[in-house]
């Protein structure tokens, strides 16, 4: 994107819920924004930039006192851009999960399977395996909780201070969804 004008942004995260007890539970996950949807939030800073507010509404629980079984959000970007975050875990499969980014001249879309670039050129696609992403990126989580320096030495991991600016925007949405008024993150 470097060199575009990025004007819109949209995520989406439509799911379902996971098995395990704790993740309906908000005070132990905070809830799917928190605990998925911040993968897509935090390719969205790495290729559009940081968000400087944000609004938002959640659908009813899953279950009572559980997680919002929908979310929507709208995120202003620092750089003028408009985004929007739409979650929903009340599925009985997964449905979608991925950004797409608009500006000027093109548009890019990125999932779990491929990435795919549309200008006045054409389109280009590049795929990959998603298991095979799943299992490097559980890997270097779980080497990075155990303290262990498990990547290749030419890896481009995110650093804590990064990974705290996704986590706290998350938050940002979180808290949206419960107080119905902008939040910085």
């Amino acid at each position: 994107m470097a060199g575009r004008t990025v004007r819109l942004v949209h995520g989406t995260w439509l799911d379902k819920v996971p098995p395990v007890a704790w993740w309906t539970d908000p005070t132990r996950s905070g809830g799917q924004v928190v605990e998925q949807a911040v993968h897509v939030l935090d390719l969205a800073r790495v290729l559009v930039g940081e968000v400087r507010e944000v609004t938002a509404a959640g659908g009813p629980p899953v279950a009572p006192g559980g997680v919002a079984s929908a979310t929507a959000a709208l995120l202003q970007f620092d750089g003028g851009a408009l985004g929007t975050l739409a979650t929903t875990c009340a599925l009985p499969w997964k449905s979608e999960v991925g950004l797409r980014v608009v500006a000027d001249d093109a548009v890019v879309d990125v999932n779990e399977e491929s990435v795919q670039l549309t200008d006045p050129t054409g389109t280009r696609r590049w795929t990959a395996d998603p298991r095979e992403a799943r299992v490097a990126a559980d890997r270097a989580f779980v080497d990075a909780v155990r303290g262990v320096d498990g990547t290749d030495a030419g890896a481009d991991l995110p650093d804590y201070v990064e990974a705290l600016r996704s986590h706290r925007l998350a938050c940002a949405v979180a808290r949206a969804v419960t107080s119905g008024a902008g939040e910085h993150p």
